[in-house]
């Protein structure tokens, strides 16, 4: 059994790429892993200072949640993030818990498998690779951690497109396959 983290980035309520961690979450629970899904959406999360404090003292000094969700990527066997696609790239809210989570950087983190899932209103071939180079910057700073897949809904704009798209069962699959 895997400890599975999912963090869904998006601002809006029921969105897309949110039903995509949702059914990666019930993949993944299905075979049988501990999975939580954490939601950016109503939490309190301020910007990286760039103070380096946390390299010191292995913990941020902002007061705010992302410290307790930097905890739970750390403990994680796998981290699964979902973004909407805005100008080709990942959410703010996600770059955002992207550098929080730098105390993590000198830890015994446990996470090895990383996972992207993403939508957008443009469907075109490379429209989430920006999004996905990103995410490989960030993957690249932790030796034993690689991109283990990821998973792009476009065409998808308004909460709810995604119902019936083929990427949830994508996701699903992914999910019962981590």
């Amino acid at each position: 059994m895997k400890k599975v983290l999912i963090i869904s980035t998006s601002p809006r309520h029921k969105s897309n790429p949110h039903a995509l961690a949702e059914e990666f979450a019930r993949g993944a629970k299905e075979a049988g892993h501990e999975v939580e899904l954490v939601t950016l959406r109503d939490k309190d999360l301020r910007f990286c200072q760039g103070c380096l404090a946390c390299t010191a003292i292995h913990r941020c000094v902002i007061h705010d949640d992302a410290p307790a969700i930097t905890a739970k990527m750390h403990d994680a066997d796998i981290i699964a993030w979902a973004t909407p696609i805005y100008y080709y790239e990942m959410s703010g809210q996600m770059k955002t818990m992207i550098d929080r989570g730098n105390p993590l950087y000198d830890s015994d983190y446990r996470f090895t498998d990383i996972y992207m899932l993403s939508s957008a209103a443009e469907d075109e071939a490379g429209v989430p690779d920006r999004a996905i180079s990103g995410l490989q910057g960030w993957i690249d700073c932790f030796e034993r951690a690689h991109l283990a897949g990821s998973v792009f809904a476009g065409g998808v704009t308004a909460p709810g497109d995604i119902s019936g798209h083929p990427s949830l069962a994508q996701a699903y699959n992914m999910g019962r396959n981590v």
